[in-house]
């Protein structure tokens, strides 16, 4: 493909990232009084100061400016940074029983007290990355003892893997769920997923024994237990022995998978696992491509054995799509991959960059419309996922073009 294309497109994603994304949050999604990340701000930048928060979010803004600090150097990031991690530690861990709490109301009561691996699984990703930004040891030591949590008490001795949620007291719960969206099972493919990409940013900077056993374990039961090779998809929800307990599909949790299994292997520098996964990854890509992709370039937003079932276009799977395809095209050259990123590039900005006011659309319908229900700040809605797709498709596409 042209190198001056590839340079085009590099440039626009810079220029979204830069211009639009991190300046965003640091303008709109912060109470610089507080000292606090925002939980609720709609597309018409509204903010409801009364709204739960989620440590979720803060774990998020943490990641992101963390990782624009490390790469730009831009001291304005490193403030934003800091906020979110103060206001993580401060406002979010369990003194008592340790963990982070999952949600709290505005005067920092605790809304839900209980410890979901999914989000413990963020606080180890945000804390790595802001050790591997500053260099501060006590982001680590927390990290690790973090880490140190998870498998303690949430890891399954018998069927392996990790369970989805306990108590404050990190207990067992009847119910488990991560939203109300998910189905009421003991364990999921997303955190699973989420787990797995913390434990590689933590091995990037303490790359502890136990630490790469229970990497090599989590990977072994994703493409053992999770991944399905005959379908090239990620089952979504199991019981505690496995078995699968839903046949939905989650196009942008696969093509997420497909790079982050990828970069997960290779911090790990298991070769052996880097030539099973190589052609895995690309047979989920182009299942993917096959059966997720529209006609103007944008992922579905899910799918079953019958077709699809949900044709909304959401921010995320945009994202990790555009981060995805390129990967496939760096692992096997082929320039199909490299279209379908930049025609789902097309449709990020065509579509879901609000002009008026900054940042994403969490989404929009099939038609194009915005979904209005949903906010720009939210208990979901964060800058980690295009924010990564910023650095992460810059970054790879200018390696392609010999600009780094």
């Amino acid at each position: 493909m042209d190198s001056n294309l590839i340079k085009a497109y590099a440039d626009r994603i810079d220029a979204d990232l830069k211009q639009n994304i991190l300046p965003f949050w640091m303008q709109h999604a912060v109470d610089r009084e507080r000292g606090v990340v925002l939980g609720s701000v709609t597309n018409e930048l509204v903010l409801d100061p009364s709204a739960v928060r989620g440590a979720l979010l803060s774990a998020r803004v943490l990641w992101t400016y963390a990782a624009a600090y490390r790469l730009y150097r831009d001291n304005a990031y490193l403030e934003m940074a800091r906020l979110a991690y103060d206001d993580l530690i401060k406002n979010f861990w369990d003194r008592e029983f340790g963990g982070f709490f999952w949600s709290i109301d505005a005067d920092g009561t605790p809304v839900q007290d209980r410890k979901q691996i999914y989000g413990q699984a963020f606080a180890i990703y945000a804390l790595t990355e802001y050790h591997r930004a500053t260099g501060l040891k006590e982001p680590l030591d927390q990290a690790k003892v973090l880490f140190q949590l998870i498998e303690k008490c949430g890891r399954d001795p018998q069927a392996g893997g990790y369970f989805e949620a306990f108590s404050r007291e990190w207990k067992y719960i009847e119910d488990m769920r991560l939203s109300v969206v998910d189905l009421n099972e003991p364990k999921s493919q997303n955190t699973h997923l989420h787990v797995m990409e913390a434990y590689t940013n933590l091995m990037r900077v303490w790359p502890d024994a136990a630490v790469r056993q229970s990497q090599s374990e989590l990977l072994d039961v994703m493409l053992n237990r999770i991944l399905c090779e005959k379908t090239g998809h990620l089952n979504l929800f199991f019981a505690q022995d496995w078995t699968p307990k839903s046949d939905a599909i989650s196009y942008g949790h696969d093509i997420e998978a497909s790079w982050l299994l990828m970069e997960a292997a290779g911090v790990l520098g298991d070769q052996a696992l880097i030539a099973r996964l190589t052609p895995l990854a690309l047979k989920i890509t182009d299942v993917t491509l096959a059966e997720g992709v529209d006609a103007d370039g944008a992922l579905y937003n899910e799918g079953g054995p019958k077709g699809l079932t949900n044709t909304n276009k959401e921010w995320w799977p945009q994202a990790e799509a555009v981060v995805g395809f390129i990967n496939a095209h760096q692992m096997s050259g082929d320039d199909r991959y490299l279209k379908a990123a930049f025609h789902c590039w097309d449709f990020i900005e065509n579509r879901l960059i609000d002009r008026k006011h900054g940042e994403w659309f969490r989404g929009v319908t099939r038609e194009g419309a915005v979904l209005p229900e949903h906010l720009k700040v939210g208990f979901w809605k964060c800058p980690y996922h295009n924010g990564r797709a910023g650095f992460e498709a810059s970054l790879r596409l200018r390696s392609l073009v010999g600009q780094i």
